[in-house]
């Protein structure tokens, strides 16, 4: 198969690529800025705010996989940036790929297009969609228009993605599990859903040749979650280090997280968000990476 796939130069592209190329697909790497992976063709374009020409992009490919957009904006106009690349251009894109004839489209959204950073129950696909913030409400009207587009497509949302190379919150509790103190985070028992990159990897090969994931929303993660001190204990365990974690006031330790990590980071780190991928799974999906493995596997 064919795949154009676009944000390619980006964390989740640069695992992604690599994994289709090794099972026999030829790839088209869609990028603004830096260097796609070795062995691909490359589709060049500008600020995806503006006017990119989806139809060359799509031209002779059977299959998108779509990763690029806009995480974190913060400017006075953060709204309409996210509405014109996560929305607007994920549209067009569909579009061209309607147009074109293609076989399959993956678009890779987002859990904030479900739900805010934390959630009282266990989620699913059968909850209401209720994003609490401008980049999850532009990933699910993008999600809406892909699906009325009239390719056959699919929409994946995943949790927090971890892996080589990878940044934000998880390259900070990875800063964390490097030092060598004991870390006061033994008393935090909210769970979080993650999904490693290869197992996210297998999800997106999975929808692009599934016949029965056309049409179909499914949310994405590692079928365990995992406490914040177990997160630490496997990180140190990958060091070859003792978990060295230790009790602490709750009101103290969220003073300190919020002073170090900024107002918000208490519910990252203290709150629960637990995914169910069962849908998925029992579409066929095999996520093979196993939580505690792959986090060990980040720093050795």
């Amino acid at each position: 198969m064919r795949i154009l796939v676009t944000g390619a130069a980006g964390f989740v592209g640069r695992h992604l690529i690599p994994a289709l190329i090794a099972s026999g697909h030829h790839v088209r790497a869609a990028l603004r800025d830096g260097a796609p992976p070795a062995n691909v063709e490359e589709f060049r374009h500008g600020d995806l705010a503006g006017e990119v020409d989806w139809d060359r992009a799509v031209a002779n490919v059977d299959a998108v996989v779509h990763l690029a957009g806009l995480a974190h904006a913060t400017d006075a106009l953060a709204d309409e940036r996210y509405d014109r690349i996560n929305r607007d251009a994920t549209a067009k894109l569909a579009q061209s790929a309607t147009r074109a004839g293609l076989q399959r489209f993956v678009f890779v959204s987002s859990i904030r297009a479900q739900t805010g950073p934390v959630a009282d129950h266990v989620l699913n696909e059968s909850d209401v969609a209720r994003p609490t913030d401008a980049y999850g409400r532009s990933k699910l009207a993008a999600e809406g228009l892909v699906l009325a587009s009239g390719v056959p497509a699919v929409v994946l949302r995943p949790v927090l993605v971890y892996g080589r190379g990878v940044k934000g919150n998880m390259a900070t509790l990875l800063r964390l599990a490097k030092l060598p103190v004991p870390l006061p985070l033994r008393g935090l028992h909210n769970r979080r859903s993650l999904l490693s990159v290869q197992n996210l990897a297998s999800a997106i090969e999975h929808a692009l040749s599934a016949q029965a994931c056309i049409g179909q929303t499914y949310v994405v993660a590692d079928p365990v979650a995992v406490t914040i001190p177990e997160i630490i204990a496997a990180l140190r365990a990958g060091l070859h280090r003792p978990s060295r974690l230790v009790r602490f006031p709750a009101a103290l330790l969220r003073a300190m997280v919020r002073i170090a990590l900024g107002a918000h980071a208490w519910d990252r780190v203290a709150g629960q968000l637990v995914v169910e991928p069962r849908k998925l799974i029992e579409h066929g999906w095999r996520p093979n990476a196993d939580t505690r493995r792959a986090l060990q596997e980040l720093v050795t």
